[in-house]
């Protein structure tokens, strides 16, 4: 269980700071994480950030949102949230209309064929096993409060 990181990254010889070991665990893990869901959600057809933008439309179902909020809520703030609900509302996944209040702005609903698309993806999300499914309930509860414990400085 041990030295798990330096055998799956080829290093001989030991971390000299359990920081950078960290941190380097970290972005091999999330490496691992971005592209397991890449391939899980090519077969329904869409990217991990078009899936986002869809929790964000569907949390904020029956309103609609607009491109500034869809922006601040997504995990991936790099993501240009203009073209990913352009290519959603070609896929027909959201509608996008003028706001009647701020004419520069655009209010972006979610349709139901996207609410059933996202059913289909919750539920095969459950069944899943992914890469923390070897954790127990209470180790992914550590691990949820470690994390939040690191976003305290953010």
């Amino acid at each position: 269980m041990k030295h798990n990181l330096e055998r799956l990254i080829k290093q001989k010889v030991p971390f000299n700071s359990e920081l950078l070991k960290a941190e380097l665990g970290f972005m091999y893990v999330s490496s691992m994480l971005n592209g397991n869901q890449q391939h899980f959600f090519k077969a329904y057809g869409i990217t991990p950030q078009q899936y986002n933008v869809l929790r964000i439309l569907r949390g904020q179902f029956p309103n609609p949102a607009n491109i500034n909020l869809i922006k601040e809520r997504m995990i991936d703030r790099m993501s240009d949230a203009s073209r990913i609900v352009d290519r959603l509302v070609k896929l027909d996944y959201v509608t996008k209309q003028p706001n009647s209040i701020d004419k520069r702005n655009a209010d972006v609903m979610i349709t139901e064929k996207a609410l059933i698309k996202l059913k289909l993806i919750d539920d095969k999300m459950r069944e899943n096993k992914g890469l923390l499914s070897n954790l127990s309930i209470d180790e992914l509860n550590q691990l949820n409060l470690l994390i939040d414990r690191i976003l305290d400085f953010i």
